[in-house]
């Protein structure tokens, strides 16, 4: 029995003995596992002091570094003032009203003729315009009496434009100091009794409308000379109530045996005109002119072969439109002898310009007829004279002083 009890005690003791082993090697389990968990998360706190310590320091680098390069710049310039404000450009009349500065351009002739051919509806002027005198030059090539028309313009600026119509195989320019410097116009070729004779005058027109203080308009050869001075040319011109082309009805084959039939209904033989080529216009009829479409197409056509139209279309044109007829004076102002016959006039020579020859042009040439201006009589029949050849320049220039007065 007693020997039971011992074994019982024995027992007891190895058990409590062998879980208080068990307890304390789970107490030092747990303990390494707090230590590890602690050492971690002092590892990773301390990793993050230093990446925190690390980027402060580069930072705190960086800006030490930065100022010490700023310190060593110059200072920065003054900030500029701020721009003035906007204010969009305004294009007055004045741009509008502007001539072109070079009469050169590109466009086509249908072109040119829309654009010369825009009228305003309101007739008075909202400005104060000067009314000038456009010259216009139809010619083969250079002007050889240019001299003389030099001191016919001089001292008149700004009350006269010209234009220079050539053959555009002609390069050659006039010196910058010239009046005709920078004068011709875009320009095609012209045959003598051709159609294109009136195209050319037509682009003439046009070019010469494109200034709008352009209002009388005047047709010149190479050949013409001014019988009066400036001042009495310009005044005769701007303060006329009329026009001055030449139309007059002409039996025979060089009258309206030029008309053809196949103008009919359009254009009737009552219709045909014939008159010199060389008038002088207002700016309504200059723009007459330049816009027919009606009446020009069919010359164009059928006016060839013998029918000049440079002699019959303005004449016939001029007919035909009543608007445009009771406004003209049925003359030119161009003098020209056709005395000898033939399809040309007369042409001068030097030996021929003699004071009394330009004395009687003047006054109306052999004609002795009335001239009338305004509806009133009048001794100045003819502004301009032709065909005066180059040899005739020198005493030209030497006469005008004595008998032309310029």
């Amino acid at each position: 029995m007693k020997n039971q009890k011992e074994q019982n005690s024995s027992s007891s003791y190895l058990a409590a003995k062998l879980l208080n082993a068990q307890y304390h090697h789970f107490l030092n389990l747990l303990s390494y596992s707090l230590i590890l968990c602690c050492g971690v998360i002092i590892g990773i706190l301390l990793h993050s002091s230093l990446q925190d310590f690390s980027s402060t320091s580069s930072l705190s680098l960086q800006r030490i570094s930065e100022l010490l390069l700023v310190s060593s710049l110059p200072p920065p310039p003054p900030p500029s003032p701020p721009p003035p404000p906007y204010e969009p450009e305004h294009e007055g009349l004045d741009g509008f009203l502007k001539p072109p500065e070079k009469i050169m351009h590109d466009m086509e002739d249908d072109e040119l003729l829309w654009r010369a051919s825009m009228t305003p509806k309101i007739k008075n002027y909202p400005f104060l315009r000067t009314p000038k005198v456009a010259f216009m030059f139809l010619t083969k090539g250079h002007l050889p009496l240019a001299p003389l028309w030099e001191r016919f313009f001089q001292g008149h600026e700004g009350l006269f434009s010209i234009y220079i119509h050539s053959d555009p195989s002609y390069n050659k320019t006039d010196p910058e100091g010239s009046v005709f410097h920078g004068r011709q116009i875009p320009s095609k070729r012209v045959d003598w009794g051709n159609a294109n004779m009136i195209e050319a005058e037509q682009r003439l027109l046009a070019n010469a409308l494109l200034d709008i203080s352009n209002e009388r308009f005047v047709l010149l050869s190479e050949s013409c000379i001014p019988l009066f001075n400036f001042s009495t040319v310009y005044s005769y011109l701007t303060l006329s109530t009329q026009t001055h082309v030449e139309s007059y009805d002409q039996l025979g084959g060089v009258g309206r045996g030029r008309y053809s039939p196949e103008m009919r209904p359009r254009i009737q033989l009552r219709h045909w005109r014939k008159g010199s080529q060389w008038f002088e216009l207002d700016r309504a009829m200059a723009l007459e002119i330049i816009s027919d479409t009606l009446y020009w197409p069919l010359f164009y056509r059928y006016c060839h072969h013998g029918c000049y139209s440079d002699e019959h279309y303005i004449p016939t044109l001029l007919n035909i439109k009543p608007s445009l007829a009771h406004r003209n004076s049925n003359r030119t102002l161009t003098w020209v002898d056709w005395s000898k016959g033939g399809p040309h006039p007369n042409r001068f020579i030097r030996h021929e310009v003699t004071p009394e020859f330009l004395e009687r042009l003047r006054s109306g040439g052999d004609e002795n007829k009335e001239c009338f201006h305004n509806g009133e009589k009048t001794n100045i029949c003819y502004l301009f004279a032709r065909k005066f050849l180059p040899t005739a320049l020198g005493r030209l220039i030497r006469l005008a002083p004595t008998v032309l007065y310029f």
